[in-house]
């Protein structure tokens, strides 16, 4: 004692929880699980759907069997989420990403966060998990929405189905106009989520962060096996693009989206995986991929791995907002990706897959 004041204590060092390691995701649907229903995508709207609706169940159809309860508040955290196909990163695999979700609803409460579907905003959920577990890896996958992905895709299908006109000249102002306020949502995601992590006890070593791109559901018009004119586009492959559309969204806007978030990983010093090629020759309507038929079952090797627009003119199987997500298939694919991305402990990379391969043809490239 000096002075009559007691010696201040030595500050303690920051330490992360002792509990079971775990791999988290957070963000939108492409990473919440969104489409992991369908294996591949039919034109029968009977039955199985050509053994393609894992929902079935003999008489009628519950979605909750792969997304399980979220099926209700419409998160679809599906049983084949990327953070699930990827069980060798950590011992506990724990989703918190929701379809739909803008970078809003990520930011903690306290900080202008927004609940979602009946859920608190995702960086308070992580809160929770990361005093309870021992968190190893962080996954992010967001800003789709805040860009209006859904927008983009609805106006491309009215402007082949209704007016006949080619959307990605509007489209493209859309997406630079909204490109700004997007990423700096998704800068102030990945704030968050450290935040949240220093709250806890984490050091920034204690844990890796990952922040990914999304795919392309459509091929380039070179790639489409279905023609530009007539109805096959709508009523049988469920792709209504015109080929100049198709062309914008696989050969520009997903790569400048790419480009956007990989500029945003760097500032903040985090860890990018790209995946704007991952379906590459899997796409919807894809020359490369086929549906499947009664005497050829859903195949990874030979199907397309993300769902078709669903809701158009052919069918009315599953729910809209699965339509050009990654499905049973991509899912695998995406849990792949994230297995190889945890044995690389720095650096960006591309994943990719291999042509007449599943999953297990699933390769990084350096970006």
């Amino acid at each position: 004692m000096a002075g009559g004041l007691l010696a201040a204590a030595p500050a303690r060092a920051a330490t992360a929880p002792s509990g079971p390691t775990a791999s988290v995701t957070l963000g939108d649907s492409y990473i919440s699980g969104e489409a992991g229903r369908w294996k591949g995508n039919s034109a029968d709207s009977t039955g199985g759907r050509t053994g393609t609706d894992r929902a079935w169940t003999g008489s009628s159809y519950d979605p909750s069997l792969v997304y399980g309860t979220t099926a209700a508040s419409g998160c679809d955290r599906s049983d084949v989420a990327e953070v699930l196909g990827a069980p060798t990163v950590a011992q506990k695999q724990i989703n918190l990403a929701c379809s739909g979700a803008v970078t809003a609803n990520v930011f903690r409460a306290s900080n202008g966060g927004q609940a979602y579907k009946g859920e608190a905003p995702q960086a308070d959920q992580l809160a929770t998990v990361a005093a309870q577990n021992n968190v190893k890896l962080i996954t992010l996958s967001i800003g789709g929405n805040d860009l209006g992905f859904s927008d983009v895709i609805s106006t491309c299908v009215q402007d082949y189905l209704v007016w006949y006109s080619y959307c990605h000249g509007s489209q493209q102002s859309a997406i630079d106009a909204k490109m700004p306020a997007a990423m700096a949502g998704v800068g102030k995601a990945i704030d968050e989520i450290r935040a949240v992590m220093a709250n806890a006890g984490y050091a920034q070593g204690d844990y890796r962060l990952v922040l990914q791109s999304y795919p392309s559901p459509i091929p380039r018009s070179a790639e489409m096996r279905y023609p530009e004119s007539g109805w096959s586009r709508s009523d049988t492959g469920g792709c209504p693009f015109w080929n100049g559309d198709a062309d914008w969204a696989r050969d520009s806007m997903v790569p400048q989206i790419s480009t956007a978030l990989a500029g945003v990983a760097a500032g903040k010093g985090v860890q990018f995986l790209d995946l704007s090629n991952l379906l590459q020759g899997h796409e919807v309507c894809s020359t490369s991929a086929q549906q499947p038929t009664a005497s050829t079952p859903p195949s990874a090797t030979t199907g397309e791995w993300a769902r078709f627009l669903d809701g158009g003119l052919n069918t009315t199987q599953g729910a809209l907002q699965e339509s050009m997500h990654p499905n049973y298939y991509g899912q695998q694919a995406l849990g792949s990706c994230l297995t190889l991305l945890w044995a690389k402990p720095s650096g960006n990379y591309a994943c990719r897959n291999t042509a007449g391969r599943d999953a297990s043809g699933m390769y990084l490239t350096a970006r």
